[in-house]
């Protein structure tokens, strides 16, 4: 799977999709339920590494299987909604 471009981006997409999961519902509460503003910094940043790694092999991958315009947006919109992720795994990257 990490042999190609298409599992590489797969892989990262789980991930971002977790770390954007873990800074919605645990960070940010006790950031502001809790006073406690740590966890957002760490799991901030990790989200901020792994989406920026979702783009750049988002691209890769449009660009190397040709995809169309319009696939590549709604992959990127994906990464933006909470469990965007997941969907985009099954139903964008599976059938690539």
């Amino acid at each position: 799977m990490i042999k190609t471009a298409l599992g590489r981006l797969r892989i990262v997409a789980f991930l971002e999709g977790i770390s954007f999961l873990v800074l919605l519902c645990i960070a940010m509460p006790l950031k502001y339920m809790a006073d406690t503003p740590g966890p957002v910094r760490v799991v901030g940043m990790a989200h901020g590494v792994l989406f920026i790694a979702y783009v750049f092999l988002l691209l890769q991958v449009a660009l190397e299987l040709r995809w169309k315009f319009s696939r590549a947006v709604l992959a990127f919109i994906a990464s933006l909604v909470p469990f965007g992720t997941f969907y985009a795994d099954k139903k964008l990257f599976r059938e690539a």
